[in-house]
């Protein structure tokens, strides 16, 4: 190995360390180990030049078509949650399981059976929102659901040849470079399903020692203002007839329902079995992150008619905070009497005062007292115009809580099963069907163009991006091909070891680099080694799909990894502890049946 592969290397190593040993921001090392590669002064036999990689090389990452199609994604993402349609999805297919493991199996299972015929980022990018808020409402830490979420949809991609890019990649290979027929559908399921049933079962039996569980520094419960909130059941909406444990009212964490009004009776303590009818006053009393979470429940409304009176669209609102001060004029009257909607042209929503409940009033019948806490739905510009009003000592706005369009979500899912639809059969790549899902939601006001900017993930698509470029770095540098040859020379002629060093050896590039890059830097030595041999090629090109696909080590190794790697919490070594003994156990599956299922004679 020359000096470029040795610096590469060296390069890749102190990447992986300061991932591992520190907490600085991944996007930061990243760009940090590209830069090294693209100013290294390299020697050559005319004097010096400048970096390992051309700029073209290293900056290729943030042009790549996986890298844009996560882009366009998050917008598609942006859609189904600005019109509730995430919310739709995780009660109806998610539900409402008991336990950590109950959660588990209905998230995985599914995951994995649709990523088996739909592209698996595509996938995790559509559900990462979905099994965010669910994880929330069911009190279930998010660090015990991204990497199982991100894991299935892996698992799932290896039973087919649709799964993931890279069986598709191996297979063009086999047709155009190695002459050799294709491969059906089904084939890889032989090996693949059981890889996917064992890994899946792994996770659901270990999570509890080999998934970290992360709670945020403060707990729902640990915030004082408890506000008390009204909301009313819409006429014709979902929750007529279902019971309050069905509609998921109590689930949301920090949230208490307090009492439900029903044709001016008044029942209190109410059971999780009792139906809801249209026209039910809800009355809850909870932290503002759980009345934001109310909001977005298709069928339920707010309880005040004032909400509708303002002269703003709703999707133009947001939610605003603001503490009364005892200068303000309505101090000690009622929010009906004092006319608070005429005057601020805002609709309180709920109040909080000092951690109590306020027990048997309708918000309109509360009387204001100096330091209460109102949350108001108003215009967006309302806490910049009455930031120094004497009447508010405080006034901020509450981030992400704009009322759903639930009108749209409708539209938001047909969009989403078309973009699904059109790439799953062919008839435009997923970039392609990406894009025009995502022009689609804007152009349905599903989502505005602001919103949609604001749902991308920047700082995911620069570790995608830079991570993309550091795997270009070890294959122009001549490392991985050394390596590759070293390692094989290193077995001898039995086909069994030649076979498992090639799977170690692609499962070990896929960490480092692209799959699709491992599997076609490792697929022309397989077949060399096979011709030398005098087998079978087939077991070989298997193995490489089963491996180049299994990357549960490290969260730089797919991009699905990446994409859960901040919403999860994790760390660098949470991966390797729960996905090496994965990676060990797929590794032993593969062994056995592939020789069996394509034998070397």
């Amino acid at each position: 190995m020359g000096y470029e592969g040795w610096v590469t290397l060296g390069v890749i190593g102190l990447v992986l360390s300061l991932l591992v040993f520190t907490r600085r921001a991944p996007d930061a090392i990243m760009i940090g180990g590209l830069t090294l590669l693209m100013i290294i002064p390299v020697p050559t036999e005319s004097g010096w030049k400048v970096g390992i990689l051309t700029i073209k090389d290293a900056l290729a990452g943030f042009g790549n078509e996986g890298m844009l199609t996560v882009a366009a994604l998050f917008i598609v993402a942006a859609g189904l949650r600005e019109t509730g349609a995430t919310y739709w999805l995780s009660q109806g297919v998610l539900g409402h399981p008991k336990t950590i493991n109950g959660a588990m199996n209905r998230l995985m299972w599914p995951t994995a059976a649709m990523s088996a015929f739909v592209n698996n980022t595509p996938l995790v990018a559509m559900l990462l929102p979905v099994v965010g808020d669910w994880g929330r409402r069911q009190r279930i830490s998010v660090s015990k659901l991204m990497i199982p979420l991100s894991y299935a949809s892996i698992l799932g991609g290896i039973c087919t040849l649709i799964g993931t890019s890279t069986n598709l990649v191996v297979n063009g290979w086999l047709v155009n470079d190695a002459k050799m027929p294709g491969m059906g559908m089904f084939d890889i399921a032989w090996v693949g399903v059981p890889c996917a049933v064992a890994g899946t079962l792994m996770v659901l039996l270990t999570h509890r020692w080999l998934l970290p569980e992360r709670k945020p520094v403060l707990s729902p419960q640990d915030d004082a203002r408890e506000y008390t909130v009204e909301m009313m059941v819409e006429q014709g909406g979902p929750l007529v007839g279902r019971t309050i444990e069905d509609a998921g009212l109590r689930h949301l964490p920090g949230l208490y329902l307090m009492e439900i009004e029903r044709s001016g009776q008044i029942m209190a303590a109410v059971s999780s079995n009792v139906q809801l009818t249209a026209g039910d006053r809800l009355v809850f009393v909870g932290i503002i992150d759980s009345v934001k979470d109310l909001q977005k429940i298709r069928g339920l409304g707010p309880a005040t008619s004032q909400v509708y009176k303002l002269d703003a669209p709703r999707v133009n609102r947001c939610l605003v905070e603001a503490v009364v001060s005892d200068s303000c004029p309505i101090v000690g009257m009622s929010i009906r009497e004092g006319g608070f909607r005429s005057v601020y042209n805002a609709a309180v929503i709920a109040v909080a005062r000092n951690g109590e409940r306020i027990k048997g009033r309708k918000i309109g019948d509360i009387v204001l007292r100096a330091g209460d806490t109102l949350l108001l739905e108003a215009r967006a510009s309302f806490a910049e115009q009455h930031r120094d009003s004497r009447d508010f000592y405080l006034v901020s706005s509450v981030a992400d809580s704009a009322p759903p369009r639930h009108d749209r979500a409708w539209i938001a899912l047909l969009i989403m099963a078309g973009m699904v639809f059109i790439a799953a059969m062919g008839w435009v790549d997923m970039i392609q069907a990406a894009l025009i899902a995502g022009l689609a939601m804007i152009a349905t006001r599903c989502c505005n163009a602001s919103g949609a900017r604001r749902s991308i993930d920047w700082q995911l698509l620069i570790v995608i991006a830079t991570a993309l470029g550091l795997g270009r770095a070890v294959e122009v540098s001549g490392a991985a091909k050394v390596i590759a040859h070293h390692v094989i020379g290193l077995v001898g002629d039995n086909p069994y070891l030649v076979l498992g060093a090639i799977y170690l050896l692609t499962m070990a590039f896929t960490e480092v680099i692209t799959n699709n890059a491992a599997a076609v830097l490792v697929l022309p030595i397989a077949f060399a080694s096979a011709t030398s041999l005098g087998v079978n090629p087939m077991p070989f090109v298997i193995a490489i799909m089963i491996a180049a696909s299994a990357s549960f080590a490290t969260p730089i190794g797919y991009q699905t990894n990446l994409m859960v790697y901040g919403p999860g919490g994790y760390r660098f070594t949470d991966y390797a502890r729960i996905g090496i003994p994965i990676s060990a156990l797929l590794f032993v599956i593969a062994m056995i049946i592939i020789p069996m299922v394509w034998p070397f004679n």
